[in-house]
């Protein structure tokens, strides 16, 4: 006798919205966990997209010069080319710390020992000269005094902050060469990446999204020109002064200068030391305080005015809403955030014109 069992009931499959959804919380998901594997290689991937997408119109430039057209081999032998102007002034800094280092431990372990007499450069201060003899006298030229002031700057601690830096040194090495490997790539499949980038804003937001996406290429591009820019024209300007002034190795100190400007307060401690070293060395104290005087006041005018200015020109944007951009990026993100917050206010204001003030075309 055979046995008939009630047949079983497939479930009923989701309806179109409920798998859109499903769709859209996998996606999320998959989303954040990729970024939560890659969080310690995101702020190198940020720099390599920022530069691939500030060079390219250069890159295209450079591979039909002097090559046969965008390839991977143009790719490399670009990459090559920024690597090295990276990677310059920071070896340059790197050896005069190291040339440095030797001496700082001598100097302390003799500041230990017998005291550190005050040097001529303290009475060629421009300002505040006698209390800064009377404090060196008190605090540096007794020995015991010198120990006392100096025990949390021993040559044992100054020894560890070396090794501590050149173990950061190392790990921002690494993630210099990650970053120049992400713009390789970038450049090499830029085309492919770009299109890609666009066909998926344009799925998701429609036609306006290119647009979004344009204008936010617009402001990584007018950000980095704008740093650069404005970079090399603060440290030409100060440069004059270095050699009016007579500053020691003064094309060395040009140099630096320039590159730190590009670091928020980089270049303030450029001139700030190029001045020291300017009384320290036998210079005028009225030089160096001039030297200091015309490095401040560059700037901050081009920090302040100049830089917002450029950027908000060139990527269309309103002067108070680059300089917020810029100096709040920088707040909340960091160094990347000098580039990252341009970006997200031309963003911001993309969405608001294209978006919601876009015009209706009536049939």
């Amino acid at each position: 006798m055979a046995v008939h069992r009630a047949s079983e009931q497939k479930p009923l499959p989701l309806g179109p919205g409920a798998r859109m959804n499903a769709r859209v919380i996998f996606a999320l998901v998959l989303v954040a966990l990729a970024l939560w594997t890659a969080s310690s290689f995101l702020p190198p991937l940020i720099w390599a997209t920022i530069l691939a997408i500030a060079l390219w119109p250069l890159y295209l430039k450079f591979a039909t010069r002097f090559m046969a057209g965008p390839s991977a081999s143009a790719a490399f032998v670009f990459t090559v080319v920024i690597a090295l102007i990276l990677v310059t002034p920071i070896s340059l800094a790197v050896f005069t710390i190291a040339q440095q280092s030797d001496m700082l431990i001598d100097w302390l372990k003799r500041a230990r020992e017998g005291g550190v007499e005050v040097p001529d450069w303290v009475a060629r201060l421009p300002i505040a000269a006698e209390s800064m003899d009377q404090w060196w006298r008190a605090n540096l030229s007794d020995p015991k005094a010198a120990t006392a002031w100096m025990k949390t700057l021993n040559a044992d601690n100054v020894s560890d902050l070396f090794t501590t830096f050149g173990t950061q040194l190392i790990h921002r090495l690494f993630l210099l060469f990650f970053s120049l490997l992400a713009l390789y790539a970038l450049l090499r499949s830029g085309r492919a990446v770009a299109g890609r980038v666009l066909e998926t804003c344009d799925r998701l937001f429609g036609e306006a999204g290119e647009g979004l996406v344009e204008k936010m290429v617009d402001a990584t591009r007018a950000t980095v020109n704008g740093t650069v820019l404005v970079a090399v024209g603060e440290g030409l300007a100060i440069g004059v002064a270095y050699f009016v002034a007579g500053v020691p190795n003064a094309l060395t100190f040009l140099i630096f200068t320039t590159a730190f400007a590009m670091i928020p307060f980089g270049a303030w401690l450029a001139f700030t030391a190029a001045s020291i070293v300017t009384i320290s060395e036998g210079g005028s104290g009225v030089a160096a305080a001039g030297v200091f005087l015309w490095g401040s006041i560059v700037m901050l005018a081009g920090d302040h005015f100049v830089w917002p200015w450029l950027v908000s020109g060139s990527a269309r944007l309103p002067f108070l809403l680059a300089f917020v951009g810029i100096f709040g990026g920088l707040t909340a993100f960091g160094l990347v955030g000098l580039f990252v917050g341009p970006v997200i206010m031309a963003a911001l204001l993309a969405m608001w014109r294209e978006w919601i003030f876009r015009p209706v075309h009536t049939a």
